[in-house]
């Protein structure tokens, strides 16, 4: 059963100047630049024909508009039990529309709800036994973080590896936007 998501991918450039925060926070699981990628929506662990549907479902959506994607700062998921690192997406109405209308489309199909907020983000790190406070130093030290800006092309379906996450993830298939 593969397990299923849709993503924005991150051009190489920006991946590399992403990977240049990488180091000196204890606990962390530094994540490879090739894997980085914007989460639209977790599908998770379907049968072939789930797959199939989904992939047909999708394609229905691409008419939607081309856009750009803005990355503004760092940030933590967990709180006091940090468990990620990421770089923050500045919201813009086209990719709250792109994630929605997936969504909508996804559930037509027959798969659950979404149960989490849409959070738009690219994972940098995994934590583990990272204090708040070991994070809060690396943040102050990581210093300004320069906006990087991209534009969003297509979206795709990636599947992964049954895992702690991480990838390796693979372009399953890929739904360009109307230009």
């Amino acid at each position: 059963m593969p397990r299923l998501f849709t993503g924005l991918e991150i051009p190489a450039d920006v991946g590399f100047a992403l990977s240049l925060k990488r180091g000196g926070l204890t606990g962390a699981r530094w994540i490879d630049p090739e894997n980085y990628h914007i989460t639209l929506r977790f599908i998770g662990d379907v049968d072939h024909q789930t797959a199939n549907e989904v992939v047909d479902s999708l394609d229905r959506l691409s008419n939607s508009l081309r856009f750009s994607i803005r990355l503004t700062h760092l940030g933590i998921f967990g709180g006091d039990k940090p468990r990620a690192l990421y770089a923050g997406v500045e919201m813009n109405e086209a990719l709250t529309r792109l994630q929605a209308a997936q969504e909508r489309v996804l559930q037509r199909a027959g798969l659950p709800p979404e149960g989490r907020k849409f959070v738009p983000h690219v994972s940098l790190a995994r934590l583990r036994n990272s204090s708040a406070e070991d994070v809060a130093r690396f943040m102050a030290e990581a210093g300004r973080f320069e906006p990087l800006s991209f534009p969003v092309g297509r979206f795709v379906l990636y599947s992964s590896k049954d895992s702690v996450g991480g990838g390796p993830y693979v372009v399953e298939q890929s739904y360009p936007l109307a230009a």
